[in-house]
């Protein structure tokens, strides 16, 4: 099957791009989006020294949370810059949402309202992001102290980060809704996208550089780390483009003056990974939960008072076990349940049945939905392990040697790369309806001149 991208190099044409004003539009909005972004991220946080920041995050004490979300943050959280948060609070709202939707009957009958129901339930999740961003923006702020970075440290401090760590999220999250409403792509898979792209080269030129200047990333390892590099990116390009094509067809209607309308037949395509991106973020974005409340735990002096939080900080830690076990099932989690919300079998069957579809020897309704949950689970099963070990076990081989910071392990492991990939293609495929809808839109303005014109002589 042609690809998007192989779609895009057949049907783009210098001429026909810069005659599509609105792409252009788009394109130009949506990389100003992310210029703003990119400038957010070097804004640093009032009151905050950052050397003793640094040295703080460098020297492991905060147990790897500085490490997964400076990755997501584009290197804001070692800045400490107003987007230090990101957009993970929005992320775990919505997690926290899609799972009462599922629990609570008034938001069930709601979602089922259109999209009326929807915007409602978007404003929800605002209202929880609000509240998730100022308990993550206190225990920065509590982190902050700790650290001994705050240069006056007190309920003003800690207030005035708060205010402005929420400010920066709610102002990503309106940032990202704006670029999936008038620009190209999902406005918050490509705020991640822009930061783990802009700290990516800076990650592989460390690890060239501790390759050439110590023995602690020998020249063996380098070039295992190329080879798997290079070989998860044509993994995940196959994987995301394999499809699992269904035949559907339609019979044959008997319309006036004898004429037969329909009998064609068609495919529906079911992706092989039909959760993409969202499960390791969702995992990733828990993860850094438990983290955050810790530093809330700690004392003046850096420890808990039974050694809780520093237990959990370590055990938390990048490249732990306990860490890695958790990734991994999380992941397969949030796949089983992401699928059912983004494909739903009992609507396509529906669907199908209205339209006089069917599947070949399948009865429409009830039957077509139990086969496609059939299917589908069956997929989902085999995306969830695919996604798990892009995930987990590049970690866990750049976790082995000592030498690599988790910093720089985490914008060169499998997550990092999947979303890349997997978010590059959804945005060509994107660019590309978007070539064909001004093609489709041009041949119709050229049919109805030349009737036009014929109408005229």
């Amino acid at each position: 099957m042609v690809s998007a991208a192989e779609q895009l190099a057949q049907n783009f044409r210098p001429g026909t791009f810069f005659k599509a004003k609105e792409l252009q539009q788009r394109l130009l909005f949506t990389l100003g989006i992310l210029i703003i972004y990119r400038l957010g991220t070097y804004i640093p946080v009032p009151g905050v020294d950052l050397a003793v920041f640094s040295g703080f995050l460098d020297g492991g004490t905060a147990g790897g949370f500085g490490d997964r979300l400076n990755m997501f943050a584009g290197g804001a959280v070692e800045r400490m810059a107003v987007f230090a948060l990101n957009v993970m609070p929005y992320i775990s709202a919505s997690i926290i949402m899609t799972l009462m939707k599922g629990s609570i009957p008034s938001l069930k009958e709601l979602d089922k309202e259109g999209q009326q129901g929807r915007q409602q339930i978007n404003q929800y999740t605002r209202y929880l992001t609000l509240v998730l961003a100022a308990f993550q923006a206190f225990g920065v702020a509590k982190l902050i102290e700790t650290s001994g970075a705050a240069i006056d440290p007190g309920l003003f401090f800690q207030a005035s980060t708060v205010i402005t760590l929420v400010g920066g999220t709610m102002f990503l999250m309106w940032l990202g809704e704006q670029v999936t409403a008038r620009g190209v792509g999902n406005g918050v898979s490509l705020i991640i996208f822009a930061g783990i792209v802009a700290e990516l080269p800076r990650a592989i030129f460390q690890v060239f550089s501790l390759n050439s200047t110590s023995s602690v990333v020998s020249t063996q390892l380098l070039i295992l780390l190329i080879v798997m590099f290079i070989a998860l990116s044509m993994l995940i390009v196959y994987v995301e483009r394999a499809q699992r094509r269904l035949l559907v067809q339609y019979p044959k209607r008997q319309m006036a003056r004898g004429r037969q309308f329909g009998g064609e037949s068609s495919f529906m395509p079911l992706k092989l990974n039909t959760a993409g991106v969202i499960p390791p973020i969702f995992a990733s974005s828990l993860l850094i939960l438990p983290t955050t409340l810790a530093p809330l735990m700690l004392g003046a002096d850096g420890q808990g008072a039974s050694g809780i939080a520093t237990t959990l900080l370590a055990a938390l830690g990048y490249g732990q076990p306990i860490y890695l076990a958790l990734y991994g099932l999380l992941i397969i989690f949030f796949c089983y349940f992401y699928v059912p919300y983004v494909f739903k079998p009992d609507d396509v069957a529906d669907n199908l049945r209205k339209n006089g579809g069917f599947l070949p020897g399948i009865r429409p309704g009830a039957r077509t939905a139990d086969y496609l949950t059939y299917v589908l689970s069956r997929l989902t099963f085999i995306g969830a392990v695919y996604v798990a070990f892009v995930c987990v076990v590049p970690e866990l081989v750049i976790a082995q040697n000592d030498g690599i910071p988790p910093s720089v392990a985490m914008l060169i492991g499998g997550m990092s790369l999947l979303i890349i990939v997997s978010v590059t293609l959804d945005t060509v495929a994107q660019i590309q309806s978007h070539l064909i809808a001004h093609q489709y839109e041009g041949l119709i303005k050229k049919s109805r001149m030349r009737r036009r014109s014929k109408g005229k002589t």
